[in-house]
């Protein structure tokens, strides 16, 4: 598998490049009720005030899209890039419309894991109602096919290229020879956040990489958040938060630099390629 070396390819046009971190909105519909709605809509403001200005919610979500709009209703609209999910089975064009009525806002990149949705999304691109198409999935054979088979500005890649995994490589150099933008969703898991509490493969493998780290005055969930933008594809990682505290927190790390030598560190390298 390719070490980071390898991959700092120079940057290449992309047709679409969404912000560097985003506030995925996986947890803003949760818990029901108005705590959770004023919970969620806190956190949304966090985000903001903290300079992120790119937001990702589904249908699947709960209250998320709501949520989401409400926060974001207050904000100039030409600042920020929202996105949503077309769910498996769904008329792409009714569930686009759908989303934007729950935000009360247009939606700008809209995401699906269904082939059968392309061309509808395709035809409300070319008709601007929404400025980009993606596709969306945990498993980074699906998406390669995906960018093999149909022309999508963009994918949103859950977990597989992260300080532990890094299979997804073949995707992000294929969609890097083809210009299209690679979000990554997952990088803070549960095996980076409690790495001392966990005891199966990958949170053994985080506290070895954390031990590099720290060599560096680095911390694991700083180098989890920098890691995937190493690879020249990746324009985007998405960071999902259940509280502004939490996004503070994360968006705190996200400014602190990481020295290039941690990358470079051939400690840090072998055990990037391990299982």
């Amino acid at each position: 598998m390719a070490a980071p070396s390898q991959v700092l390819a120079p940057r290449s046009t992309v047709r679409f490049r969404p912000p560097r971190f985003g506030l995925g909105g996986s947890h803003l519909g949760e818990p029901p009720g108005p705590d959770g709605a004023a919970t969620a809509v806190a956190t949304v403001d966090a985000a903001y005030q903290a300079g992120i200005r790119f937001f990702d919610t589904s249908p699947a979500y709960g209250d998320s899209e709501q949520r989401l709009g409400t926060a974001l209703q207050r904000r100039p609209r030409g600042e920020f890039l929202v996105s949503t999910e077309v769910p498996a089975g769904a008329d792409p064009e009714a569930s686009v419309r759908a989303s934007a009525e729950r935000l009360g806002l247009a939606v700008d990149l809209a995401f699906a894991a269904d082939e059968a949705a392309y061309p509808m999304l395709d035809r409300l691109r070319h008709d601007g109602v929404i400025k980009a198409v993606g596709a969306a999935s945990g498993d980074w054979r699906e998406l390669d096919q995906l960018v093999r088979d149909i022309e999508v500005d963009c994918v949103l890649l859950t977990a597989q290229y992260s300080l532990l995994d890094i299979s997804a490589t073949p995707l992000l150099d294929r969609c890097l020879a083809r210009g299209v933008s690679v979000i990554v969703s997952g990088v803070l898991s549960p095996q980076v956040l409690q790495a001392e509490k966990l005891s199966d493969p990958q949170a053994i493998k985080a506290r070895r990489i954390s031990a590099v780290c720290e060599r560096y005055g680095v911390s694991l969930p700083q180098a989890a958040l920098a890691f995937p933008s190493r690879h020249a594809a990746v324009t985007s990682v998405l960071i999902a938060a259940s509280s502004p505290a939490e996004i503070r927190a994360d968006a705190a790390l996200v400014r602190q630099p990481v020295p290039d030598r941690l990358w470079k560190d051939p400690d840090f390298v072998r055990l990037l390629s391990s299982k």
